[in-house]
């Protein structure tokens, strides 16, 4: 199949790559789709109740995909804050900050998206640094936020990924930007059990195997109860960057989170465009067909 249409989406992604095993799927997939651009990979961190040095781990194991990947020095990688912001009026100054502000200035560059598998520390910090690119064109997508009126919340409350950092998640949700919100009773159902990641992930290449048995292993260590699947919930993410249609949006007024997690009215900052739901179907066979070329060839389709 000829493909010679050389047209692509511009974007960053900012992850939390070794808090558990789904990071890891969505950046190879990004990686391997030739319509995205990716200007930098920003290693994010996942709070202190693991480690002390988060960042840091998210960026050895970024790195550890990229050399798997045979991928070593292809995209730009820019560390991202060691810790959530100390207010909503302080940055937390950073490679990757400077990244997001760089990138959103550029003149004629034509639209941004910025994908979050994490906390928004990140693009607080580039707010809060330089208001001005509130004014960009920029698309902010955050996997991120519990469920939205009377749908029942699964796990650890606060939401993992908006606990992390709610003042940064403030921060943004007031600036004004254009967001597209991906809450976890969405990104929950992106599930794959092990039978299916035996027979379309693992056989292919060096990270198949890599991918298939980081999700066992992150199970067998953190779940507390027998499973054989776990959703790949960063992955909605990297599917909205290469086909934005593929998930059914609805308009949110502007909101704000509380101390506990909650969401409040908000008097400043934009509507948030939320994702209810997500083509699952897309979503996954486009990543596994991917992996497969990818182990057969060794390189990605042009």
């Amino acid at each position: 199949m000829l493909i010679n249409d050389p047209r692509r989406r511009r974007v960053l992604i900012d992850s939390d790559v070794a808090n558990e095993a789904d990071d890891q799927f969505a950046l190879v997939h990004a990686l391997l789709s030739p319509t995205l651009d990716i200007r930098g990979i920003i290693p994010a961190h996942f709070g202190t109740k693991r480690t002390n040095e988060s960042m840091r781990a998210s960026r050895d194991e970024l790195n550890r995909i990229l050399e798997l990947m045979d991928m070593t020095g292809v995209v730009t990688v820019a560390d991202g804050a060691p810790a959530a912001l100390p207010s909503e009026t302080e940055p937390v100054d950073s490679p990757g900050a400077r990244l997001i502000i760089d990138e959103a200035r550029r003149p004629d560059a034509g639209p941004l998206f910025i994908a979050f598998l994490g906390p928004l520390t990140d693009m607080a910090s580039a707010l809060l640094l330089a208001p001005d690119i509130a004014d960009t064109d920029t698309t902010v997508i955050w996997i991120g936020g519990a469920p939205y009126g009377d749908i029942e919340f699964a796990g650890t409350w606060p939401e993992f990924n908006l606990r992390n950092d709610i003042a940064s998640a403030n921060v943004v949700f007031a600036s004004g930007l254009t967001i597209w919100q991906v809450p976890s009773n969405v990104y929950r159902l992106v599930n794959v059990g092990y039978a299916e990641l035996r027979r379309r992930v693992e056989p292919h290449g060096a990270i198949g195997p890599y991918l298939a048995q980081g999700v066992v292993d992150f199970n067998t260590a953190h779940n507390p109860v027998p499973i054989e699947s776990r959703s790949l919930g960063d992955s909605p993410a990297i599917a909205l960057m290469i086909e934005p249609f593929s998930g059914n949006m609805r308009i949110q007024p502007p909101v704000r989170f509380t101390a506990d997690g909650r969401y409040e009215a908000a008097e400043e900052g934009g509507e948030v465009r939320v994702v209810e739901q997500m083509d699952v179907r897309f979503l996954l066979e486009d990543m596994f067909a991917k992996i497969a070329e990818f182990g057969e060839s060794g390189r990605s389709a042009d």
